[in-house]
């Protein structure tokens, strides 16, 4: 008699099942509804298709659409599959090679062939041909194949992107390719959905495409990279176009050439021009932020950009980042004075990619006591990474960035208190610039400095303080996630939530016991003996250019008025207003306010809606009668009413405004 599998679902219950039994073969026993709800399930923690048979005893969940993060993930890999079957059935010379779900939908990277790059022109009847590929319900099959298969296969196929990758996989190894109905194949992991008439035609739209290095070397071949967005409905993909659309009227870009904040060109391209209106914004965040450290014992410290090279090898960031570091050589001349030697890392000088080396030679001045801990180091620290060119985008991904950094060097009884300290500062921080967050534990990744005895510690550290601020809850949306912490150390990252949903990773905080002992960080201990600190790393911005382009793109480039580059004008309707409008313009500023005059002879509606365009919170109108009666009349940003004041009045209400949260 053949012996049974059993396989325990979430309530409890345990099913019976002969070998070969599939998830869909237990949907089904529990009842129809289920068994066309389901679309994969999860064996034992694992993801896997629907119709792969069990191998042994089992725990099993199967997932359907309200299970949404692992259904997106899903149905957005078969979207990109069904994208390079329709490709293929179009343009049969194109070649495949990658395409992965991405947070909002999936992509995939095509070699064209005799007709040469994709264009957007391309993207409706890719479209089309995808949707004929789903209303054909073809089946999506798992096979097993060698390596040797594969690379076989592809190089017949003419598919030398795919044959080169089979070719670097290691020999033994099981691999698969999905088969859809029976006449296209990709080489996948997957898992995937039973047939591709799970998907839904209109839950899908290609956005965009660009070219994509393969394999991301810029060496290597330029292919078309093909963007679509999928979801699991109609009513998904609808709410999604509105966001991309009112994404696109915050776009910090754009608001950033209106409202003359900064601007980007290829002379220095990743850096940023700023602008005086701009720039006001940044003093307005620095001094905020220089309150706010002030307030929680830090002490600022400023460190230089260049630094020799060996001091970023001691560290291990020159074996980590090496390729995104600006690096020069130093001028060591060689025996026959021929120039600068610039075979390794001696002779190499680098600007800084991040500042905590730096800091880490400011704490070695000095013997440190016990008795000097915890020391808290601050910096607006310039720093510069060779971002990809492809890579860089406005403010928010740049190669020269000013981060607002600061290092806690503590002893081991400090750190759950500290690391609490900073999650109360950082919550205040956000919530004086309107956002709602998460916090998010990022684990041991795979490749990493330390032992695991010590990778425990850092992490339940970190654990430990959130849980004492009262933030490790679901409202806080609290998550752990393996794999995804930095080399050197365990981390806390703070996500915040902008006005239209959107995340963005801001803030972070790491507990690091390793750069202290690659630098020999010490500080002599109430025994007598060197003990080594515990290098705290924070940041509550991240960086002043990212934070910055949040902030425009969250508020739709309405600031705070106490952030708002100009926070008041002052325009006249006659010319006869001019000298009173001066006279009120002053005023505005002897109070702190900052105002500009607008004396054009233009309609005051012509006014009106340029400095809206400009974000300007409050247009201060006067006229002949204002003049007369020393009152102003203010129109707000986004009203449609404006209200008469005297001046005294007008003024007190905007230097409430004007006046930072923290200063309130």
């Amino acid at each position: 008699m053949t012996e049974m599998l059993k396989i325990s679902l979430p309530d409890g219950s345990v099913r019976e099942v002969p070998p070969g039994s599939t998830p869909a073969d237990v949907a089904a026993a529990i009842g129809p509804g289920l068994a066309k709800a389901a679309l994969a399930a999860r064996v034992d923690g694992e993801v896997r298709d629907i119709g792969r048979p069990f191998e042994r005893d089992a725990e099993l969940a199967l997932i359907t659409a309200r299970d949404e993060a692992d259904a997106l993930e899903l149905v957005r890999h078969d979207y990109a599959h069904v994208l390079a079957e329709a490709v293929q059935a179009l343009w049969p010379d194109t070649q495949i090679t990658f395409g992965p779900a991405t947070d909002d939908g999936f992509y995939y990277d095509f070699a064209p062939g005799a007709r040469g790059p994709f264009t957007e022109e391309d993207l409706p009847a890719i479209e089309a041909k995808m949707r004929e590929i789903i209303a054909a319900d073809k089946p999506l099959t798992r096979e097993a194949w060698t390596r040797d298969q594969l690379i076989a296969w592809f190089e017949q196929q003419g598919e030398r992107f795919k044959a080169e990758w089979a070719a670097d996989l290691p020999e033994g190894e099981e691999l698969t390719v999905y088969r859809s109905g029976s006449d296209w194949l990709d080489m996948c992991r997957g898992p995937h959905l039973a047939s591709t008439g799970k998907l839904d035609p209109q839950a899908f739209k290609l956005t965009r495409v660009s070219g994509a290095y393969w394999r991301g070397d810029q060496r290597n071949a330029m292919l078309s990279r093909i963007y679509g967005t999928g979801w699991l409905n109609r009513k998904q993909l609808d709410a999604y176009l509105v966001r991309l659309e009112e994404a696109a009227k915050r776009d910090h870009r754009k608001l950033g050439q209106e409202m003359d904040l900064f601007h980007l060109q290829q002379e220095a391209h990743g850096s940023v021009f700023w602008h005086p209106k701009g720039y006001v914004i940044w003093r307005e965040l620095e001094a905020y932020m220089r309150r706010a450290i002030d307030g929680a014992g830090y002490r600022e410290v400023k460190t230089p950009q260049v630094m020799d090279a060996r001091q970023w090898e001691q560290s291990g960031h020159w074996g980590k980042y090496r390729e995104n570091m600006f690096v020069i050589p130093d001028e060591v001349p060689n025996t026959e004075d021929e120039g600068p030697l610039v075979s390794d890392a001696a002779e190499w000088m680098a600007l800084k990619p991040m500042n905590c080396p730096a800091h880490v030679l400011i704490f070695h001045q000095g013997i440190k006591s016990y008795r000097d801990l915890p020391l808290r180091l601050y910096e607006n620290g310039c720093c510069h990474r060779n971002e990809p060119h492809g890579a860089l985008h406005g403010l928010m991904r740049v190669r020269q960035f000013t981060q607002d950094d600061a290092h806690i060097f503590c002893r081991e009884d400090q750190i759950v208190e500290e690391v609490r300290a900073f999650c109360q500062l950082a919550d205040r921080v956000y919530k004086d610039f309107g956002f709602t967050y998460a916090i998010k534990l990022a684990l041991r990744p795979e490749n990493r400095f330390g032992s695991d005895e010590v990778w425990d510690v850092a992490e339940a550290e970190l654990r430990d303080a959130v849980t004492r601020a009262g933030f490790a809850t679901e409202a806080f949306g609290w998550e752990e996630l393996p794999g995804e912490g930095a080399f050197y150390a365990p981390k806390l990252e703070w996500h915040l939530t902008d006005a239209i949903g959107r995340t963005w990773q801001v803030g972070t905080i790491q507990s690091d016991r390793v750069l202290p002992e690659r630098l020999d960080a010490s500080y002599v201990g109430e025994d007598g003996d060197r003990h080594r600190p515990i290098m705290l790393h924070r940041a509550i911005f991240g960086s002043y250019e990212r934070f910055i382009g949040i902030l425009i793109e969250h508020y739709a480039g309405k600031l705070p008025v106490w952030l708002a580059p100009v926070q008041a004008v002052v325009a006249t309707i006659v010319s006869d207003a001019d000298g009173y409008a001066h006279a009120v313009a002053e005023k505005l500023a002897a109070a702190g306010i900052r105002a500009e005059t607008d004396l054009r002879n233009e309609k005051i509606n012509y006014k009106v809606r340029e400095h809206s365009v400009k974000k300007v919170p409050h247009l201060l109108i006067v006229g002949k009668r204002e003049a007369e009666e020393g009152t102003v009349a203010i129109r707000t940003l986004g009203e449609e009413r404006q209200r008469v004041l005297p001046l005294d009045e007008a003024i007190a209400l905007l230097r409430a405004e004007a006046t930072a949260p923290d200063l309130k």
